[in-house]
């Protein structure tokens, strides 16, 4: 393992060096980075703050998170498919947000991509999302430089949901989307919360 892989917090616990010793990073990495998230909402809101972080640290969006969910009706996917110009105009005011206009438009638009095919049956995007879920793989990742910024599963999401008309929804973004919502297990050898191999797919 690389000297920088992870980094011990004041409370003992190795982590991935990334959450460093911001008490938020430190939570988020605890709590829910990596860990399997299922819901039409949830998901639909992770997507909706992955697209807004394209180009922006984590951090950025995570701080705001909160301003997030109030400006977007706590992502309701319904409401905010709803949204009109006043809407539009009353988020780029917003200080608390990223006020870029084509992620602003795109999370709408986005929700309304959303909606049709929650049309077909609830839970169409959890499972959408989570069929390139890859299988678990070994704890071989003992650096950030082992960790990719993109794959063929995330390439493929990236595919299928600009087939449906979603926007922000890169193969990068994606790849996101997966180590933040536990398709993929990217913590690395010596963080606490790397889990063995052989647990992970029960995990999902």
């Amino acid at each position: 393992m690389t000297f920088d892989a992870v980094v011990v917090g004041d409370d003992g616990r190795a982590r991935c060096a990334w959450a460093g010793h911001d008490a938020e990073y430190q939570r988020y990495h605890d709590e829910e980075w990596g860990t399997p998230l299922h819901g039409d909402q949830a998901l639909f809101e992770k997507l909706s703050l992955e697209g807004f972080q394209a180009g922006l640290s984590w951090i950025t969006i995570l701080r705001r998170r909160p301003t997030f969910r109030s400006a977007f009706a706590d992502f309701d996917i319904d409401s905010v498919a709803a949204f009109d110009e006043r809407d539009v105009q009353r988020l780029m005011a917003d200080p608390g947000i990223i006020r870029n206009r084509l992620k602003v438009d795109a999370t709408i638009s986005n929700a309304r991509v959303t909606q049709q095919l929650l049309s077909e049956y609830p839970g169409a995007l959890d499972e959408l999302i989570w069929s390139f879920a890859p299988e678990p793989r070994g704890r071989t990742l003992a650096s950030f430089a082992d960790i990719p910024a993109v794959t063929p599963e995330s390439t493929a999401l990236s595919k299928a949901l600009k087939k449906r008309g979603y926007r922000f929804v890169g193969p990068t973004t994606m790849y996101a989307l997966m180590q933040s919502g536990g398709l993929v297990d990217d913590h690395v050898a010596g963080c606490f919360r790397a889990v063995p191999v052989e647990c992970a797919a029960a995990l999902r």
